[in-house]
Parts: structure tokens; sequence; C-alpha cells
């Protein structure tokens, strides 16, 4: 193992990955290109499977709930689930999938995850050219954009470093523990229903009407902030419930990435020894 590798430190790992901009364009493009070799469809798969998931949840739901699903609502949460879930599973995968290149050569590890996590976040850029047509249909034309649309772009960072905090986490651990896929594959079933995907904060407040404190828990959930948020930015009639847990929940987005970097760039030091 390279003796450059073993003494990173986060300050110093953070320069070296400024230093290899050419590399990770690289590492991004393998991505792109290797998700979808050797399908006809390529990238349009990158939005028909969330439209696809959509429109299957839109379908089920109008069946059991009636006409009051908020089907515009449902297709932008399942599309922000998406470019999570690519990155989670991605992620999970980009330092052990890499074992060759782990241990011949010399460069920050941490570009792996990143590398997964921007690619698949040009993706989601492709997919949210779909979205706000579509968004547009179901609603009443153009009049169902919101004017916080200016604020989208800061959303999709919030949620890009969310899901690189995430990728660092995953990826490293999976390494150490090989049980990690199998793990996570429970953990995002759950937290799929945990996250208001197909449903909305109103939907969970007439749920939990009994308990008037849960509401604010589940703000403590990144992904309710994040896709509550988005729902906000571009749907008029969607306010964004601003308050100290929904600040905790934005925090959480920043501390999960603080921890996931510190513990990467301490983990990737024994990487090839058990790769």
């Amino acid at each position: 193992m390279s003796e450059r590798a073993s003494t990173a430190t986060p300050v110093s790992e953070l320069r070296a990955v400024a230093r290899r901009r050419s590399m990770l364009w690289h590492l991004v493009l393998r991505e792109l290109k290797g998700r979808y070799k050797g399908s006809v469809l390529g990238f349009l798969w990158s939005i028909l499977t969330p439209l696809f998931m959509a429109l299957i949840y839109v379908f089920f739901l109008r069946l059991v709930a009636g006409r009051g699903v908020p089907v515009e609502e449902i297709v932008i949460g399942v599309f922000a689930w998406q470019f999570t879930v690519q990155c989670v599973n991605g992620g999970m995968t980009a330092v052990s999938s890499n074992a060759s290149l782990v241990k011949r050569v010399y460069f920050p590890r941490s570009l792996l995850p990143l590398a997964v996590t921007l690619g698949a976040l040009v993706n989601y850029g492709l997919s949210l050219l779909v979205q706000f047509p579509l968004v547009m249909v179901l609603g009443s034309g153009w009049s169902v954009l919101s004017g916080g649309l200016l604020l989208l772009p800061l959303l999709v960072l919030l949620q890009t470093m969310f899901n690189f905090g995430l990728a660092l986490l995953l990826s490293a651990s999976n390494v150490y523990f090989r049980d990690t896929p199998h793990l996570v594959g429970l953990l995002l079933s759950a937290w799929f229903f945990l996250s208001p995907v197909m449903y909305d904060l109103d939907f969970l407040r007439r749920f939990a009407a009994a308990f008037p404190h849960l509401t604010d828990l589940y703000l403590l959930n990144p992904l309710a902030v994040l896709i509550t948020g988005y729902r906000a930015c571009i749907l008029p009639d969607v306010s964004f419930p601003f308050s100290a847990w929904s600040l905790a929940g934005t925090g959480l987005i920043l501390l999960l990435l603080a921890a996931g970097w510190l513990i990467f760039v301490r983990a990737q030091r024994h990487f090839a020894d058990f790769l």
C-alpha cells in the first residue's frame, strides 16, 4: 500500500482530489458509460425507471385511496428517491469493485464514490428534463410551477452532498463488512416508506393526528426535508415547514457528509489489505 494513502488526512485528501480533477472526469465518464453498457436505450433508462415507478405508484395509490392522491407530488418524490438509491447502490461497491485499481495505483480513493455520485447527478439532471413537463401535464400547465424554482439548484446541491456522504460511508463499510449490501437492501425498503416519496406531510399529519410531535421528529429524516423542499420549490400550493426540526434535518446532511469524509479517509488506509 502506498505510504501516501496510509498517511492521508481529511485536508490532504481534499487537496489530492482537487489535483486529480482530470482523473475524476474520466471516472465519471466511465461510470456513465458502464452503467448502460450494451443497453439499447442507454441513458433513457435514467428517465424511464423513475417514470415507470411513479406511474405504477400513482395507479395503485389511486386504486386504494381514490382521486385525492397528489400525482405530481409522487412524481417529484420518486425521481428524488431514485437519485439517492443510485448513489447508495453504486457507492456501496465503488471501492470493492475496483480492487485491482486500488491495490496497484495511488490516487485519492474518495474519487471512486465521488465519481458514482456525480454520475448519478448527471442522470438526475437528465430526468428533471422529463419531470418538469410531466408535472405540468399532471397539474395545470405552467401555472403549476412555483417561483421557488430558483432555489432548486440549492436543493440539488444539498441532496448531492447527502448522497456523497452515504456513498463514502457505504463504500468503506463494504470493504470491511461484506454483509453490507444485504443490510442496506433491507434498510432501503424501510427507508422508502419512512420517507415522503408516495405521500406528503399533510397525509402524515392526518395519519398521526394523535401524535402531534411525530411530524416534527419525522423532519429529522434528511430525505423528508429534501423531498418536501423539492415540492415546495416546484409546486405553488406546497409550503415548506420551516422549523427547528427541519433545520436540524438539514444540518444532519452536513454532519453526515463530514462524518462520511472523516471515516472514509481513516478507513482507506487498510483498503488494500481487505480487498
